[in-house]
This record gives C-alpha cells, sequence and structure tokens, in this order.
C-alpha cells in the first residue's frame, strides 16, 4: 500500500475515536441545585441524556419510598411532577438512564418548608392609655417551626425577637407566636406594629443561606377613656318660668366620646333628652326644675357631669330694646328701651354693669323707661341693666352698647407732584377711627393691591379715635397716567350691625415728564467778530408742553431776549453783544438751564478813529469840573449856617 494511503487512513482512524469520544452517552439532571419547595406548590426535575437515541428512564426515591408525583418520558428526556407538594415528597430523587449495557444515575434532593401567609398580629381588648396590653404576633401553618425566627417592632424599633429552635420533631404544620406586653402612652397614636417571620429552611452551601420572610404592619389604635366632662351653663341655673336657657356639655377622650343628655326621673331612671353637645330649653316651666345629666361616652368607657336647673313661678317679663349689641358711632344718640309685661306698676332702675357713672337720662312711664344717651361717648361703652321691680319680684335684663368711629372717607395725600422716574410717597389718612385695632387699610393702583395694613395696635390705656394712615413711596411713570389710585378702609367688627364698614377714597393720576436732551447753541460759533451775524437757539426733546426762554446776564440781573420758539438771532454784533447767554426750559414738572458764553472780538485799530480810551477821559474831564465848583458852593452855606455836616 502506498505511504499517502496509509497515513490517510491513520487521520480517519483518528477522527473517528475523536467523534465517538465527543458522543460518549451522559445524563444530566435539572435543577442541578438543591429544590426548597413549599407546601402545596408544584416541583418538577428534568433528567436528559446525550449520546443514546433510545434511553430508559426510570425514578426511585433514595429511600425506596413511593415516588408521590408522576412520571412522563420522552426522547431523551424524563420528567418527575410533583403537584401538589407534602411532607412525602421531602427526599432524594434519583434518576436512572440505560443505553444499551451503560446505566447512568443522578440525584437531586427536594427540601420543603411552609411559610404560607403573613403573620397576624392581635391585642389583648382595647389599647387604652396608662393601662397594660398585651401584642401577640401569629404565624400560622409554620414548617419546620425550629427555623423559625420572628420579631416584633413599634415603628423602628424592637421590642422583641425569638428564635424557635427547639420544635416537635414531627413532619407537621404549626402555628407559632411571639407574645410581647407593654403600656401604651398618648405618643403611641399613630404608630404602628410591625411582625416580621424569618424561616432559614436551608443552605446552598455554607456562606449562602436559604430564607424565606413574611411582615405585617398594623396601626395601633389607642384610645382614652373619657373625662374632664364639664357642664357650661348660659346664665344661671336659677331660671324664671318662660325664660330659655342653653347648656354646653365637652368631654375629653380618645376617640372624641359622643355626647347624652338626660334627665333624672323621680323613680332614678334617666329619660333621654339630646345626643348634641348643646342642649337649649326654651319656655321653661316649673316641672322642668330637676337634674340634668351629661355624658360623654366612648368604646372603651364613660364619664358623666350634672347640674340642677331651678325654675321659678314667673309674674312678669322684661324686654329690652334695640337689641343687643346696640352700634352706635360715637357723637351720635342712642336711646334704650326697657319693657315690661305682666306687671301693671313696676319699678325700674338702670345701672351699669360695673356700677359706672350712666351719663345719660333716665325717663320713666308706665311700663316703658328709656335711657337716653347723648351724644355717646366713650364713657358710654358698657353693659346697661335695666331692674324692674314688681312685688317681691326683680328681673334684670341687660343690654350692650359698643362704640365705633368711621365718619369720614380717606384722604390721598401726595408729597409732591407725580414726575416720570422720581419717586413719590403717597399717603393715605383714615380721620378719627375706633376702635382701630380693627381697622384694615388698602392701597390699591387699579384693581392691583399695592400695600396692606391691617396691625394697628391699639393700647388699652388710651382709647380714642385716632387717625391712621398707610404709606408707601412708588416710582411713578409715564404709563400710570389715567390709573385711578385708590384707598380702601375697612373697619371689621363682627356682630356689629352699622353702615358703612367700608370708605373710599380715589384720585387719578396725572405723571409729568421733566425736560431732557436740552441744547443751547450758537451759530455760526460761540466766538465770532464784530459787525458778524450769530443766532442763539434753545431746544429740549422730550416733552411737548415745555416754555423756552432766553436770557442774558447783566450787571443788573437778567434781561429777557425777544426769541422766537427758542431761537434769536443777534445782527452786526457789538462788543457789548459779549457776555453769558442763558437757556431756561420750563415744564409742569420742573425745569433745566443751560448756558453757554459769547465771545466777540473787536475790529483792528485804525489810526483815523477815536480811541475809545480818549472819549472815557474827555467825558469824565467834562464831569469833574463842575463837580468841584458844585462842591465849594454847598461847603460854602454850611458854614456860614454853622453846620459842619456834609449835604
Amino acid at each position: 500500500m502506498p505511504q499517502k494511503m496509509v497515513m490517510i487512513l491513520r487521520t480517519s482512524n483518528l477522527l473517528w475515536l475523536v467523534f465517538a469520544a465527543s458522543q460518549a452517552f451522559k445524563v444530566e439532571i435539572s435543577p442541578e441545585a438543591k429544590i426548597f419547595a413549599q407546601i402545596g406548590d408544584s416541583v418538577s426535575l428534568t433528567c436528559s441524556t446525550t449520546g443514546c437515541d433510545f434511553p430508559i428512564f426510570s425514578w426511585r426515591s433514595q429511600i425506596d419510598s413511593p415516588l408521590n408525583g408522576k412520571v412522563k418520558s420522552e426522547g431523551n428526556k424524563s420528567t418527575l411532577t410533583m403537584d401538589p407538594v407534602s411532607f412525602d415528597n421531602e427526599c432524594s430523587y434519583l434518576c436512572t438512564a440505560i443505553c444499551g449495557d451503560e446505566k447512568l444515575e443522578k440525584e437531586n434532593q427536594v427540601e420543603i418548608y411552609s411559610l404560607p401567609k403573613d403573620p397576624e398580629i392581635y391585642w389583648s381588648g382595647t389599647l387604652e392609655v396608662g393601662k397594660t396590653a398585651t401584642i401577640i404576633c401569629l404565624i400560622p401553618d409554620v414548617y419546620p417551626s425550629d427555623r423559625l425566627e420572628v420579631e416584633l417592632l413599634k415603628d423602628d424599633s424592637l421590642l422583641k425577637n425569638q428564635e424557635f429552635l427547639e420544635g416537635m420533631g414531627l413532619k407537621s404544620l404549626e402555628n407559632m407566636s411571639l407574645e410581647v406586653t407593654f403600656t401604651p402612652v398618648i405618643e403611641d397614636i399613630g404608630k404602628t406594629f410591625v411582625c416580621r417571620a424569618k424561616l432559614n429552611i436551608g443552605q446552598t452551601d455554607e456562606a449562602d443561606p436559604v430564607t424565606r420572610e413574611r411582615q405585617t404592619t398594623k396601626e395601633l389604635q389607642v384610645y382614652i377613656s373619657p373625662k374632664n366632662t364639664v357642664i357650661l351653663v348660659s346664665h344661671s341655673t336659677t331660671l324664671q318660668e318662660g325664660d330659655s336657657v342653653t347648656m354646653v356639655c365637652s368631654s375629653e377622650g380618645l376617640p372624641a366620646p359622643k355626647i347624652f343628655w338626660s334627665k333624672k326621673l323621680d323613680n332614678g331612671n334617666l329619660q333621654p333628652l339630646s345626643e348634641n353637645a348643646t342642649l337649649t330649653l326654651i319656655a321653661m316651666r316649673v316641672e322642668d326644675s330637676g337634674t340634668y345629666v351629661c355624658e360623654g361616652i366612648n368604646l372603651i368607657g364613660r364619664d358623666r357631669k350634672e347640674v340642677e336647673l331651678v325654675v321659678q313661678g314667673q309674674l312678669f317679663t322684661v324686654e329690652l330694646s334695640p337689641d343687643s349689641p346696640v352700634a352706635a358711632q360715637i357723637g351720635d344718640s342712642v336711646v334704650l328701651t326697657c319693657s315690661v309685661t305682666g306687671c301693671e306698676s313696676p319699678s325700674f332702675s338702670w345701672r351699669t354693669q360695673i356700677d359706672s357713672p350712666l351719663s345719660g337720662k333716665v325717663r320713666s312711664e308706665g311700663t316703658k323707661s328709656t335711657l337716653t344717651l347723648s351724644p355717646v361717648s366713650l364713657e358710654n361703652e358698657h353693659f346697661y341693666l335695666c331692674a324692674v321691680t314688681c312685688g317681691h319680684e326683680m328681673l334684670e335684663k341687660e343690654i350692650q352698647v359698643k362704640l365705633y368711629s368711621f365718619p369720614s372717607d380717606p384722604e390721598i395725600e401726595m408729597s409732591d407732584r407725580l414726575v416720570n422716574g422720581n419717586p413719590v410717597t403717597v399717603s393715605c389718612k383714615v380721620p378719627d377711627v375706633y376702635p382701630f385695632d380693627r381697622l384694615e387699610i388698602e392701597l390699591l393702583k387699579g384693581e392691583s393691591i399695592m400695600m396692606m395694613k391691617k396691625d394697628f395696635v391699639q393700647d388699652m390705656d388710651r382709647q380714642s379715635p385716632e387717625t391712621k394712615s398707610l404709606e408707601m413711596t412708588f416710582i411713578p411713570t409715564t404709563e400710570d397716567t389715567g390709573k385711578v389710585l385708590v384707598c380702601r378702609a375697612k373697619l371689621n367688627i363682627d356682630k356689629m350691625e352699622f353702615e358703612p364698614k367700608q370708605r373710599q377714597s380715589t384720585q387719578t393720576l396725572y405723571v409729568n415728564v421733566v425736560p431732557k436732551d436740552m441744547q443751547l447753541t450758537a451759530f455760526p460759533s460761540e466766538s465770532i467778530k464784530e459787525g458778524d451775524t450769530v443766532t442763539i437757539s434753545c431746544t429740549c426733546g422730550n416733552v411737548s408742553e415745555t416754555w423756552i426762554i432766553l436770557k442774558k446776564k447783566v450787571e443788573t440781573g437778567d434781561k429777557m431776549l425777544n426769541s422766537i420758539d427758542g431761537t434769536y438771532t443777534i445782527r452786526e454784533a457789538q462788543l457789548e453783544d459779549a457776555g453769558v447767554y442763558v437757556c431756561e426750559s420750563k415744564s409742569e414738572a420742573g425745569s433745566q438751564l443751560r448756558s453757554l458764553i459769547l465771545d466777540v472780538k473787536g475790529r483792528e485799530k485804525n489810526q483815523g478813529y477815536f480811541s475809545s480810551e480818549l472819549l472815557v477821559m474827555y467825558f469824565a474831564c467834562s464831569l469833574v469840573i463842575p463837580a468841584i465848583g458844585m462842591t465849594a458852593y454847598f461847603a460854602r452855606r454850611a458854614n456860614m449856617k454853622g453846620s459842619y455836616d456834609l449835604v
């Protein structure tokens, strides 16, 4: 055989051996890791082969107990399904695969556990502040119970934890519980109990434990038994027939106690009356006298309070008008009328509640008596009582007079005229206000509130009408022109009927503009020659309604120039035209000044003309000689008269 053919045969044999080795018979089981199954769940083990076309499978438990599962084999796979998992399924399972003369086995272990529900939290009775209670955390149907760990927390604070290391040693589901005793406090309201259960069912290796965990949270329902029950009675517990009385009952507790009113009967039983906190009895009769009971009741207890009402026979009635309280403006007149029915000849007397002087006039006639307060002043702000005596019975009625002062609209004042861009202070004054601690002032521009003030503190030792104001500084702009400034004052007095309770004043804004961009020029130049023509011009660019005045500074003051639209022309300028020229620009908002110096240079000197210096000397000499003569004449006359005074 040729050498080349031998090499080919050897190579093919080697490839065949490698292929055959790669197709060796193998068995795998999945999952490979230990299975932890909860009782009642479904678990499947799958056994698969490679390197065999027609394998034969069989399953058994390691202790040869019944499989308690269903086997399904197809092709190179076989599946053992346990549904549902029970205690009987806790063992190791072996899959045997046969291929020809070869037999292979694979094993996996199934461990079961039970933690099917969240813990349940209970407490003994009702949680009441200050009373010891027991909290129970129940974990139902646990297996294995010796692997259970339970924690009980209040919010994030651990109350107790326990590991149940000693089990019963039986394969059974157990209900496990953890108990804690504690005393609720008010601060526990709204807090929560947390019960956390951990079941350490096994571990896949020493470093990786397998844990199942469940927890339940429950809010504390803390209660307080009713206490401090109080009854408030309007006016008095001693009443006249026909009177009305209102009683208000309150009781503390958690949850808030419900109020129940009743009346004690002669046999000791209670007659239910109302389930409202307020009990009003009208047109009472003598038989309505008795003991009235208020009870505050909630889920965990009750508390009661009693009050005794005595209703006396009513012979007559007294009425006061107008209705109390009477609102009166300082300076007005108030008439209080006390009327009696059921008594033909009553006797009247008036007094203030604090027995201060009445400061009024009393007039009684028949069954009526009036107290007139005119004019009303702060001294009259009292409770007034009308006492009526009829035979041996006396009744009193009271009426309150409350005073106020709000006589006029607010006054708007500006610190200066409104000029665009210039800060201005606006003041809103409300004159003669009382009581000014109830005053509120608003300053608006259009509908927008610029400023509000309502914290006018009133000195209790000094009670009198005062003028109060609101001031603010703002910078007006031309956009404010035409807007309306509103000052609104409100006197907020509850339970007093009077008009008006609100006053306001308005002022339309007009914003002026200060002249700007002002220029003063000399054309062709500020330096000219004698005999030239020069035009002095003054302009102002931003304000339409502006007055422009041109002036020249002279020794006696300012000389007004006859300018046209701010322009003044000097033709054939002379030396005396030189000097300082001033332009003044005026508007309603203000004025501005600009100035320039005009320089007029003289012509060159010529011998054919007299110099100005010679001309001045000539005129001076012509005046000095007559002056000397007049002085000598008046001196001689004074000497003749014996007087040394100069004339």
